[in-house]
């Protein structure tokens, strides 16, 4: 069994429909430039309000992805 290293980094993101919308859309953009994602977990969960009325869920995600070089 090969050593490993893996990044965090932790992003932010928003939906005016849900919190599971706000993941995958974090999901979704960090794979479009980050290789070989691992783990999502989900360490913050919160609402924008306007008026009193809920107007966008908000979900901060931290990301764990392979850091260092490719095998051959």
């Amino acid at each position: 069994m090969s050593e490993s290293v893996y990044k965090i980094i932790e992003l932010v993101g928003t939906s005016p429909n849900s919190w599971e919308e706000a993941v995958k859309n974090v999901v979704e953009q960090a794979t479009k430039t980050l290789q070989d994602l691992r783990i999502a977990e989900v360490s913050k969960l919160d609402v924008k309000l306007e008026n009193g009325k809920i107007v966008a869920y908000r979900a901060r995600v931290k990301l764990s992805f392979k850091y260092g070089e490719e095998e051959d």
